[in-house]
This record gives structure tokens, sequence and C-alpha cells, in this order.
């Protein structure tokens, strides 16, 4: 399949939960760097560091740490910004709109009401077909999944 042929659904991997908190929570555990450390990886993963400049064209550098101490850096600039409803992210730029070595993904969350709680989605568009399958096999459900707990626990204690 080349790049014009290969679908959305060919390069998206996606996540929903219902979490019991309000948008609110879940978009401050999302912007807030003390807070993003306290979940964003599975553990026994752990955030090094964050800084966060949440607007659209604002940096994002996440610093992922693995449980043997080898650091994983994810920089990104924010393309969308919705206060307590959507966050849209990429790595395409690594800031200034300046280029990255290598695109990979576009991460899409959004926080909608519903029935007290939040419907939870992270959409993450690949840049092509094999990258969503790179991302899956590296634990995308797993990690996403596990990371999401965290982040509802998180949220149920603020």
């Amino acid at each position: 399949m080349n790049p014009t042929e290969q679908t959305a659904e060919s390069r998206e991997l996606m996540l929903t939960r219902l979490i019991d908190a309000p948008p609110e929570k879940l978009y401050k555990a999302w912007t807030e760097p003390a807070l993003l450390k306290q979940w964003f990886c599975p553990k026994p993963w752990t955030v090094a560091s964050a800084e966060l400049d949440v607007r659209a064209g604002g940096t994002s550098n996440i610093v992922m740490r693995g449980p043997d101490g080898e650091e994983f850096p994810n920089q990104g600039i924010y393309l969308e910004v919705v206060p307590n409803e959507r966050l849209v992210f990429t790595d395409a730029y690594t800031s200034a709109w300046e280029p990255s070595a290598k695109p990979f993904m576009t991460g899409i969350i959004t926080f909608t009401p519903e029935a007290g709680k939040t419907r939870y989605t992270a959409r993450v568009l690949h840049w092509s077909a094999a990258d969503r399958k790179t991302h899956e096999e590296m634990g995308f459900h797993e990690g996403w999944g596990k990371a999401t707990d965290q982040l509802a626990e998180l949220v149920a204690s603020l």
C-alpha cells in the first residue's frame, strides 16, 4: 500500500474510557507537569522531566525513564488546545515549527462530559500504517491502558 492509498483507520490506534471525574481534572492532569509526571508512563517507567507550554504552537518536552535508567525524550508541539475539551499534539515538529528528524504520530485527546463522568478518548494518528504497527507492537494498548488507569486513579484523588 502506498501512502496515498492509506486510510485513516490503517494509521490509527485508539483508546477510550469512561472516567469518574469531570473533564477539568483530566485536562489539568494532562497540562500540569507535576501531575503529568505522576501518571504518564506505565510503571515501573517514570517521567524524568516534563516541560509543557500548553498553547497552539507551544512546545512539549517529556523525558520518559525506563526501569534500567535509560531515557527517551519526546519532543513536540501542540497544534490545538481547547481547555477541558481537547488537546492535539504532534512530534512532527520539535519547537517553533522546526521539523523533527522522524515524525511518528499526532495525538488527539478529548474529554467529553458523559453522565456526570468523562468520556476520555486518546486517538493516535501515525504517519504510516507501518508506524502504527510499530507502535502497536511496542505495546500501545497495554502501555496507554496502564497509563490511563494511573490517570483515572490520580484524578480521583484531586
